[in-house]
């Protein structure tokens, strides 16, 4: 017999306990459905209920997981968990409005499964709380072929928290001087791309050394940055998502590549290139590898292959030493 979980005023279901019973105690409230949102401020999310409960019962989704995802250990991308809004629930179950606030808790890999169960009569998308764009992930197609209308909203009351969300996360130490291996250097470009508030592409992390001896001394660290400022997808909307771009479309993107972040960075520093080694954990892209050509980075180390080599082909071309170490 399907149980619900009592968590003070905030009734609750557990989606392992749906998935081989009855749909109906979801099903039948016909509500607005949060697909589990990642974490914004009590202010937000007080916001968010008040614009959508008027229009009927909200299912809120809470993921089992403290991170988005595919996202995992990334401060900037931690998800909304049950504690952090408990209060707000509880004021409104026992308002006495007509409509209530329902949770349903589970695990993120289960969406697809939620989404074609239940009869939710609107889906909303708080940005950021998936990986990738959202056009090319199942959800949307489940949500296109079922005819169910959704909408994408921002985790942020306004711009002003948007621009000053970063200051509050912190993020993993990123040494900024140091002799390092190889590996270790590629393994600092890894840690540093997760740094970036990137939730539609790959996340991108460079790190630039010159080598002494049998190791290598870190000049800088770059990753692949959201501008105008590193919130913006999120507050805004990915604007591969608005104009329903394929995965290496250039023309709409949010970012500026780890690899020209790093080039700004050279210039600001007056950074002497010549000699210097290029660690990346993806292959640049063959518009990066391209401006690469022209640089005087001697040598490019990376762990992920990119557009069918192209990158490590124009590199070779230009003289410059490749080697791809998988980490």
């Amino acid at each position: 017999m399907l149980k619900s979980i009592k968590m003070s005023s905030v009734l609750a279901y557990d989606w392992n306990e749906l998935a081989f019973g009855s749909k109906k105690p979801i099903s039948s409230l016909r509500g607005t459905f949060i697909m589990a949102p990642r974490h914004m401020s009590t202010k937000r999310f007080t916001a968010l209920i008040k614009t959508l409960l008027p229009e009927g019962n909200i299912i809120l989704g809470i993921a089992k997981e403290p991170y988005v995802e595919g996202l995992e250990q990334q401060p900037q991308f931690q998800m909304l968990q049950s504690q952090d809004i408990q209060p707000i629930i509880d004021k409104v179950n026992k308002s006495g409005l007509k409509q209530r606030i329902v949770m349903l808790h589970y695990h993120q890999r289960d969406i697809t499964h939620i989404l074609k169960s239940f009869d939710f009569r609107k889906v909303v998308l708080v940005n950021g709380s998936w990986y990738r764009a959202f056009h090319l992930r199942p959800e949307f197609y489940i949500l296109m072929q079922r005819g169910v209308p959704f909408e994408k909203v921002s985790p942020f009351i306004d711009e002003f928290e948007a621009k000053a969300y970063p200051e509050s996360i912190q993020l993993s130490k990123i040494p900024d001087t140091g002799a390092f291996t190889q590996r270790e250097m590629l393994a600092i470009a890894t840690q540093v791309g997760r740094h970036s508030y990137d939730f539609g592409g790959f996340q991108i992390g460079v790190s630039l050394g010159r080598k002494q001896g049998s190791k290598y001394t870190l000049l800088a660290t770059t990753y692949n940055m959201v501008v105008p400022y590193e919130t913006y997808a999120m507050h805004h909307g990915a604007s591969r998502e608005l104009n329903f771009s394929p995965p290496n479309d250039l023309n709409h993107y949010d970012t500026i590549h780890a690899e020209v972040a790093m080039m700004i960075k050279a210039q600001k520093k007056h950074f002497d290139l010549r000699g210097t080694t290029l660690f990346i954990n993806l292959l640049p892209c063959p518009m990066c590898a391209r401006m690469f050509t022209q640089t005087d980075i001697a040598d490019f180390v990376y762990s992920q292959d990119h557009s069918a080599g192209y990158g490590l082909k124009m590199l070779e071309l230009a003289g410059k030493k490749v080697e791809r170490i998988v980490q």
